[in-house]
């Protein structure tokens, strides 16, 4: 399915912790996102003095990205509200350079590979154009309303 519509829209988080402009297109099994390193995007906090974006926010980049593909399928599923997810970690990833280019127009794409009720695995790539940038596998967790409520008071406790 193509969408075309605002990322944001399927991610539980605010400006400026948004780091994906786009959703381009969605399925059962993967998701293509796209996002700008322009000045004036929603990575602008982020960049360098030059305008480039430093490589480990690709990380965060393919996770708002697996981000995107949960929400939509919450969504689809009849969801009131988007469920915050965590990523648990990841293996290979790997960037090609330091740095994402400036002025740019990066192209995310993640693949399931496995997924139960609670757990996931993607693998994803990120391109500029024809240009690899970034690649790894991502592993997920999507706690439930009551593991999410004891993890945030976890977090409140002196």
């Amino acid at each position: 399915m193509t969408n075309n519509q605002c990322a944001a829209d399927f991610l539980p988080h605010d400006t400026p912790m948004v780091l994906i402009d786009q959703l381009i297109a969605v399925s059962d099994d993967s998701v293509h996102c796209r996002v700008s390193t322009a000045p004036h995007g929603v990575l602008a906090p982020f960049l360098t003095a030059q305008g480039t974006l430093p490589a480990w926010f690709g990380v965060e980049i393919m996770a708002q990205t697996v981000g995107v593909w949960s929400g939509w399928q919450a969504i689809r599923n009849g969801a009131t509200h988007i469920q915050p997810g965590m990523l648990l970690g990841g293996r290979g990833w790997h960037a090609q350079q330091p740095t994402f280019p400036a002025n740019a127009t990066l192209d995310i794409s993640m693949r399931l590979l496995m997924r139960d009720d609670r757990m996931g695995s993607f693998e994803g790539e990120i391109h500029h154009g024809d240009l690899l940038l970034a690649s790894g596998r991502l592993n997920t967790y999507q706690p439930d309303e009551e593991a999410l409520a004891l993890l945030m008071s976890q977090g409140n406790q002196p």
